[in-house]
């Protein structure tokens, strides 16, 4: 039996026959006898969405940056309650964490943050009684108990810290992407090749 610490971006959670999709690929994994714990992104665009309405309003401060983490960390907690569903209707016993839920413990810059330590003992639990938890990327919580957010590819630093506290077997990051580039390909058109294909 091994175990798996997998991570769904944005893209990959865009809709609700992808998250029927990452079930039933979750489903395979437990048939197998292996165990699965989820980091999951906000869903496609919605970030972005919330960042925009935010920029509506016009006005930027220090405190207006904890509001942010606040604001954006909402975009997970949509992804894993459904994904947690939809678990659920495939037969798979499933539990949503926010990051302060599962407690992954921050420093407080609010918007960079960085990861102090990840608790284990719920998810080890869960993982004792056939529970699939399906964790809030992106975010965390500070020593003062502020919601933070941990920056651009924050759901993937979620899944390596967890999978590094849990002492997984796999940290799996699924992406729609060939590989690592070195530049982005929708900015930069006519690059080379992914100088590595890890898929």
């Amino acid at each position: 039996m091994a175990r798996f610490v997998m991570k769904f971006g944005g893209t990959s959670v865009a809709n609700i026959a992808l998250l029927e999709r990452i079930a039933d690929r979750v489903h395979r994994v437990r048939e197998a006898g292996h165990e699965a714990v989820l980091v999951v992104s906000a869903m496609g665009h919605e970030t972005d969405r919330l960042v925009a309405l935010a920029e509506s309003i016009d006005f930027q401060s220090l405190a207006t940056r904890r509001e942010m983490d606040v604001l954006l960390a909402t975009g997970e907690q949509v992804t894993i309650s459904l994904l947690a569903m939809m678990l659920l209707k495939k037969g798979i016993s499933a539990k949503s964490y926010q990051g302060h839920q599962v407690g992954i413990l921050t420093d407080d810059a609010h918007s960079r943050a960085r990861v102090l330590s990840v608790e284990t003992d719920q998810l080890l639990s869960d993982l004792s009684r056939n529970i699939v938890p399906v964790i809030a990327g992106f975010q965390g919580v500070a020593p003062n108990g502020w919601t933070t957010t941990l920056g651009r590819g924050g759901s993937d630093t979620t899944a390596v810290a967890v999978a590094a506290a849990l002492n997984a077997d796999e940290c799996q990051i699924f992406t729609d992407v060939d590989g690592v580039y070195t530049t982005d390909p929708r900015v930069v058109a006519g690059r080379s090749p992914p100088v590595q294909n890890y898929l």
